[in-house]
């Protein structure tokens, strides 16, 4: 007799096999099976930068364009830290088993994550089929703003002394005005973030999803590592599922529950995905 989970994993991969295209939804738990710091509760993030713990700062507090202006030695060697530590992660395995999958639907696939590190890009992901909701760290605008202008960073370098914890000269500069210069990602209580990249990208993903739903192509969704406290991802992927008819796989540990009709699947992100991958490729050659 299947276990519950066995059969939740078949029905998953009965499920991706036979889509027509694909939508991967992707929260910070689909980064943390590639060695990226968890930051659920404040503990997570103090585990991870014990100076700002010294601080007695939370992560919302962190997480703040306030910071650019009172004290952006700071502010930059927070987000100086996580570009350097996204450029030197690689991204797991999911990402390329769930990139194989995807590439060979009839209807494509498309990318929606709240993640900022850009690790579906380096995993071989195109481009113009991700939407990044909150932004990308690897990308740059003025803190004025002076311009709605977004700006290349992949060669900008930023140096963090890790003792003091503080970015060191030069900090990142605005092209226009030569004020200092943030990544251009949704931050908490943020009044200037530039949003048109992701206005753009957002703009992409409906045009995929109208074309999905007027040939009538059968959707599944893939949701990973989505948690409820900033729930951007999950709510997206019940929309879609709602309103073109696509069926919802969510891959999550913990918070694996969701509306009726959706299949559950209480694993890590390459636990989920390489289970489902496997299945998958025994349907194939079977």
């Amino acid at each position: 007799m299947k276990s519950e989970l066995t059969e939740r994993l078949d029905e998953a991969a009965e499920a991706l096999h036979g889509a027509d295209a694909v939508l991967i939804t992707a929260g910070a738990g689909m980064g943390v099976d590639s060695g990226l710091p968890d930051f659920r509760g404040n503990k997570g993030f103090w585990k991870a930068y014990p100076p700002i713990a010294r601080l007695g700062i939370s992560f919302s507090g962190m997480a703040n364009p306030s910071w650019f202006d009172t004290d952006p030695e700071l502010a930059w060697a927070f987000y100086g830290h996580r570009l350097n530590l996204y450029r030197r992660t690689t991204p797991h395995r999911g990402f390329g088993q769930l990139l194989e999958m995807a590439v060979r639907k009839s209807g494509g696939y498309f990318v929606f994550t709240s993640n900022v590190d850009g690790q579906f890009q380096k995993a071989g992901y195109l481009d113009d089929r991700i939407e990044e909701c909150h932004g990308s760290i690897h990308h740059l605008q003025c803190t004025a703003p002076c311009t709605d202008e977004i700006w290349d960073g992949s060669r900008m370098e930023v140096d963090v002394d890790e003792e003091s914890f503080r970015a060191l000269e030069p900090l990142p500069r605005c092209i226009n005005c030569g004020r200092v210069a943030r990544p251009n990602i949704l931050m908490f209580g943020d009044l200037t973030w530039v949003s048109r990249r992701t206005d753009s990208q957002n703009q992409r993903l409906n045009s995929w999803l109208r074309k999905v739903r007027e040939e009538r192509l059968k959707l599944v969704i893939v949701e990973i590592g989505a948690g409820e406290a900033v729930p951007t991802v999950r709510m997206t992927s019940e929309h879609v599922a709602r309103d073109h008819g696509g069926t919802l796989i969510r891959i999550n540990p913990r918070d694996h529950h969701g509306p009726p009709g959706h299949i559950p699947v209480p694993l890590s992100s390459t636990d989920g995905i390489d289970r489902i991958y496997e299945r998958v490729k025994e349907i194939r050659e079977s």
